[in-house]
């Protein structure tokens, strides 16, 4: 199955797709076809079975795995007609929003300061860790996009990233904090002091100078989750390293409303410096804390007092 899944995702991206996340996805479910043994045709009953496999996913993203599936399936399905398509609706909440995590102060500086404490056999990678989360937490990148800086993509002078063609193909140029730019300048020194990193093209190295693989920054995030014992205060049982994206948007926009920025103008900044493809995907980012909507209601009350909400 695994062949296969290759071979399908080079006819797409010969067709101009990108499918970063979706090979990784649809990769994940060829492994696991051919680790249960699987033979003959493809079967609802099998995709179901992995799409379905962890409780830790959401119901949406069950139903987002089942939609990656079904499009290897369709292509299989050209070439042998005893291929089962699974339907979409066998899995509910494809475009339902899981309220995500917000991670708390307490929980962030966590995040940074136990990672960089942690017990790692490469002195240099709990450091590289810490970086990443600093970095994640404080900008609001995807994890491909913090993963994927280049040396050159880094410009400590300036204070500013560049983020180049990741999803809905946009490079976008994200400007830092200072306490980040000189986080990030900390970093890069006692990256360039390591043998096997200081020769690599890659900002945040792996091992042998290749780039640092996604699993290993989810592993150290997921052993510190389990370590704080950390539950989500979303609709998820456990915080992800997604939600510190969702995180940097929400305290934005709080920090906006409690400097009476005019938000529909901020909102389309926002979106810009987060590399959406429109600003209604930044809307879904949002989520109503209880501080949020407390600052909201006080300019709702003001505004129906005097006509105006400043």
């Amino acid at each position: 199955m695994v062949s296969r899944a290759k071979e399908y995702l080079a006819y797409r991206r010969s067709l101009g797709f990108d499918l970063e996340t979706s090979a990784l996805v649809l990769l994940d479910f060829a492994r696991f076809a051919d680790r249960a043994g699987h033979r003959g045709p493809l079967t609802s009953a099998l995709v179901l079975r992995w799409a379905t496999q962890s409780s830790e996913h959401s119901l949406r993203y069950h139903s987002e795995r089942l939609s990656i599936a079904r499009g290897f399936a369709r292509y299989l399905a050209a070439r042998d007609a005893k291929t089962e398509i699974p339907d979409q609706r066998l899995l509910a909440g494809r475009f339902g929003r899981s309220q995500p995590h917000v991670y708390t102060d307490e929980q962030l500086g966590q995040l940074v300061s136990d990672t960089a404490k942690a017990a790692a056999i490469d002195p240099l990678r709990r450091h590289t860790y810490a970086t990443v989360f600093g970095l994640l937490a404080s900008t609001g990148l995807r994890v491909s996009e913090a993963l994927g800086l280049e040396l050159t993509d880094v410009d400590l002078e300036r204070g500013v990233l560049h983020v180049r063609r990741t999803k809905f193909r946009k490079s976008r140029l994200v400007p830092m904090h200072p306490s980040v730019t000189r986080a990030m300048g900390r970093y890069r020194g006692r990256r360039d002091q390591d043998p096997g990193c200081r020769e690599s093209a890659w900002f945040f190295a792996g091992r042998h100078g290749r780039p640092l693989p996604y699993t290993s920054v989810r592993g150290a995030f997921l052993r510190l989750r389990t370590r704080l014992g950390w539950r989500s205060n979303g609709a998820l049982p456990v915080p992800r390293i997604h939600d510190l994206r969702h995180t940097f948007a929400c305290r934005r926009l709080l920090a906006w409303y409690r400097e009476d920025v005019d938000v529909e103008r901020g909102i389309v900044a926002l979106s810009t410096y987060l590399g959406h493809g429109k600003v209604t995907d930044t809307y879904w980012y949002l989520t109503g804390t209880s501080e949020l909507l407390a600052i909201a209601g006080d300019r709702f009350e003001r505004f129906v007092a005097t006509g105006s909400a400043s």
